[in-house]
């Protein structure tokens, strides 16, 4: 995987550099790295990923859990 850059908090990203660190989450996203878990690789917050995503032009998955699956009985 490329190298995100160190952003500080505030700090703004934009024009290509935008561009290209967008479609980097996106690259990671799509091979099945959650949210939380590319925060946890770049130290971004999840509200800066999840606008990276939103601009790299992402299909958000379902959350996790047992959503649309059958669940086991507990006897």
């Amino acid at each position: 995987m490329t190298k995100t850059p160190d952003l500080a908090r505030n700090q703004r990203v934009t024009g290509s550099e935008r561009e290209k660190l967008s479609g980097e989450l996106l690259k990671r996203y799509q091979k099945g790295a959650s949210i939380r878990e590319i925060c946890a690789e770049t130290g971004y917050s999840i509200g800066r990923v999840r606008r990276l995503l939103v601009d790299a032009g992402v299909e958000f998955r379902g959350r996790g859990g047992t959503h649309g699956r059958a669940r086991k009985k507990v006897e």
